[in-house]
Order: structure tokens, then C-alpha cells, then sequence
């Protein structure tokens, strides 16, 4: 990918910075949502699906230093785009260029203490795709989020936990699948506005886990209840998150 096909914007206030295509799919606040639900510790082993240009996994690696991080990621420029930015912040992530549901044989021998992903949102029969080969593959479901879910499962270590961030609308499907594969399913919802219903959700699921079905508290993103003018409105927990790596409270 040329140069001045290229972009590169600041995340976390700064602390990350990455390389990403101007045109195409673009990184915004959801992977930084994830990162910031990962309840991981110094010396664990992260495992991200279908990691894009590594905004996620860096955004983690910027608030928990000495973990083990690994990308997967299908589309050969945004992994390559994933290794640039992460030997650009000094952080050690693996990529490995592959569909999930064809992972190399090395990374199927492994287990991870976290698995994370930003599966794509939109189901394609109900949605319109999108003109740039690269955001379509972003974010229209090609492999179902059932795969997803049970590649997750089978890559996360006994105790561990797979984390998602997706669109409130396929709840009842996640929760499904989740509960399918892992335990101690627990759901933090994410609205845009007071009064307004939730548009995105985190969910998470441990393996082997006995808790029961936990629905917390939602996360307000936004105060007021329009936009009101050429300037974000994050709430004071929010503006934590996205510009200076805060965790959410999960």
C-alpha cells in the first residue's frame, strides 16, 4: 500500500499512533471500546481476531505493559499495516496473515488467557455492501459470528475469557452462541445518549465459567441529550477511556 494511500492518526490522547488506509475501514472508538474491557494482567497471553491494523491490541498494550499479544488478520495490507505500527510503539505483536476459520497450525496448537474481537456488524442480507474491498471485508459478515465465537472458545485457555464488542441489535444471538461455548456470560451495554437505547454492546464469556447470565449497568458515551455543536461530548468516564487508556468497568 502506497504512502499516500495511508493515514496516520492518534489514539489514547496520543500514546498510540497508527498507520491505517485513508480510504476503506478506518479504526474508530470501537476497538478502543474493547481494549479497554480486557481485564488482563502483565505476563498473559492476549489472542486478537481479525485485528486490522492492531488499533486494539495496542490500545491494551499501552495500558497493561508485558503481555504477549498475537493478531490474526485476513487482509494481507492491514496485517502488514498491524506489524509496521506495532514495531513503530515497541510492542511485541505477532500477526499472522489468515481467515480465522483457517488458522496455521501452530496457532491451533495454542491457548490464550484472553481472546478478543470486533467481529463484522452487519449481516449482509439485511445491509448494503460496502465499494471498498477492505471495509467490506471489515464490515459485512463473510464468516458467520457463530465462527467467531466457537474459533474464540477453542483458542482460550480453562479460566480464560473471550471478550466481543458488537451491535446491540444481535444481542440475542451472541448471547446464545456465547452461552454455547463459554460461561459466566456477562453483557455491558454501551448508549450513545441518556433516554436513548443502546447501540452497542461488550459481552463476555469464560471458559468453564459457572457464574450465572450477568446484565450490567449501561455505559453512557455521550452527555446531553443532542449533539450540540462541532465538538465531542464524551462523559468524563469515556474521555478516560479513549484518551488516556482508561479500563472500563466490567
Amino acid at each position: 500500500m502506497d504512502e499516500a494511500d495511508l493515514s496516520r492518526d492518534a489514539f489514547l490522547g496520543g500514546r498510540v499512533q497508527v498507520w491505517q488506509p485513508r480510504r476503506g475501514y478506518r479504526a474508530g472508538v470501537d476497538p478502543v471500546l474493547l481494549a479497554a474491557a480486557v481485564a488482563a494482567q502483565a505476563g498473559q497471553s492476549v489472542l486478537e481476531l481479525g485485528c486490522g491494523v492492531g488499533v486494539a491490541s495496542l490500545c491494551l498494550a499501552a495500558r497493561v505493559p508485558g503481555l504477549m499479544l498475537t493478531g490474526v488478520e485476513i487482509q494481507p495490507d492491514y496485517a502488514d499495516l498491524a506489524r509496521r505500527n506495532a514495531a513503530a510503539a515497541g510492542v511485541a505483536l505477532e500477526v499472522a496473515t489468515a481467515d480465522l476459520a483457517a488458522l496455521p497450525a501452530d496457532l491451533r496448537q495454542r491457548r490464550f488467557d484472553h481472546v478478543i474481537a470486533n467481529p463484522p456488524y452487519f449481516l449482509r442480507g439485511h445491509s448494503t455492501p460496502a465499494t471498498d474491498a477492505g471495509r467490506e471485508v471489515a464490515l459485512g459478515e463473510g464468516t458467520s459470528l457463530a465462527q467467531w465465537i466457537a474459533v474464540a472458545a477453542r483458542r482460550v485457555r480453562d479460566g480464560g475469557h473471550v471478550t466481543l464488542i458488537q451491535r446491540a441489535e444481535r444481542l440475542p444471538e451472541l448471547i446464545a452462541l456465547m452461552t454455547a461455548h463459554l460461561g459466566s456470560v456477562a453483557v455491558l451495554p454501551l448508549t450513545p445518549r441518556r433516554g436513548r437505547p443502546a447501540q452497542l454492546v461488550l459481552i463476555r464469556g469464560r471458559k468453564g465459567g459457572r457464574a450465572a447470565f450477568r446484565l450490567c449497568d449501561s455505559v453512557l458515551m455521550h452527555d446531553g441529550a443532542v449533539h450540540d455543536g462541532d465538538h465531542d461530548s464524551y462523559t468524563p468516564l469515556i474521555t478516560g477511556v479513549l484518551r488516556e487508556g482508561a479500563a472500563l468497568p466490567f
